[in-house]
């Protein structure tokens, strides 16, 4: 499942290599959304605070970072060849662009006043990269993430905010190749691993250094936001998810057939300029370096 090129699943090394197209229409985050974030990570408002950005991606979450006023220090950690380099080109002030992997980062022991995942987690919640992002944290220190989440591609349980949103949330759900994705919500589970009950286990993991490295419960917060795209934009921003960017031939004709019926459904809310009301929440969590 892996390419052996950058270590990333198929589907996401196929999905992601336009990455032109995902730094274009994949979405930015609230500023409201982004300072509450960077509270609950306790590096808001405290000058030149060291980051560590895994999976980084082409710098949608970098370039605010860079923009902010405590001139952050910023370690932004890529996988992806080709989104690396285009987040290198942006030339952002004060971050380092590296490349290597939530479970292996070229990154000095305890380095981190804080560490963040955006619109990536899912991808590498496992215990490795779990110990590797406590070893770059110094005590203390608070681990974060956070996603733009579309009504489109929402977990199942959670209520779209229109019929045609669901619609198009079905399809997303019926291309599920199994890999994980926030959507799975699987990626929580890392964390409630921590926990043991079993009395011999716990001696067993205190004597092998396999207590838990993170608080619990995790912080978790939401925004909800609306925005409002052209049929065009609608469709680029679809399609800059992994499983529906890699789609060819019938497939990708289905795929746009059905988007073109679904976008003319009678609950669609456009403005004057004809452009759809798409809905959607930013997510995030924090818990503290133990």
């Amino acid at each position: 499942m892996a390419s052996s090129r950058d270590s990333l699943p198929a589907a996401a090394q196929e999905g992601f290599k336009d990455a032109i197209a995902y730094d274009t229409y994949r979405p930015s985050y609230l500023p409201d959304a982004v300072e509450t974030f960077l509270e609950k990570l306790k590096v808001a408002r405290q000058p030149d605070s060291k980051i560590v950005e895994i999976a980084s991606g082409t710098g949608k979450f970098t370039e605010l970072l860079a923009q902010r006023h405590e001139r952050f220090l910023v370690k932004a950690i890529e996988p992806h060849t080709g989104m690396r380099e285009k987040l290198a080109q942006k030339d952002l002030p004060a971050v380092d662009v590296i490349a290597g992997k939530a479970d292996k980062m070229p990154v000095e022991d305890e380095w981190g006043d804080a560490c963040i995942a955006a619109q990536a987690f899912h991808w590498f919640a496992t215990p490795e990269a779990l110990k590797e992002i406590h070893r770059v944290l110094r005590p203390g220190a608070v681990f974060g993430a956070i996603w733009n989440i579309d009504d489109y591609n929402k977990p199942q349980e959670w209520k779209a905010t229109t019929r045609w949103e669901q619609k198009l949330n079905d399809f997303v759900w019926s291309l599920d190749d199994g890999l994980p994705r926030f959507r799975h919500l699987k990626w929580k589970e890392i964390f409630d691993d921590q926990l043991t009950y079993n009395p011999v286990q716990v001696i067993k993991d205190s004597l092998t250094n396999s207590l838990p490295k993170f608080s619990l419960p995790i912080g978790e917060d939401t925004l909800k936001w609306t925005v409002w795209l052209s049929e065009d934009a609608l469709w680029s921003r679809f399609n800059t998810l992994s499983q529906v960017a890699i789609l060819r031939g019938e497939e990708r004709e289905a795929a746009i057939k059905l988007f073109k019926e679904i976008i003319r459904g009678d609950d669609v809310e456009r403005n004057e300029k004809g452009e759809i009301a798409a809905h959607g929440i930013t997510y995030f969590f924090w818990t503290d370096r133990l």
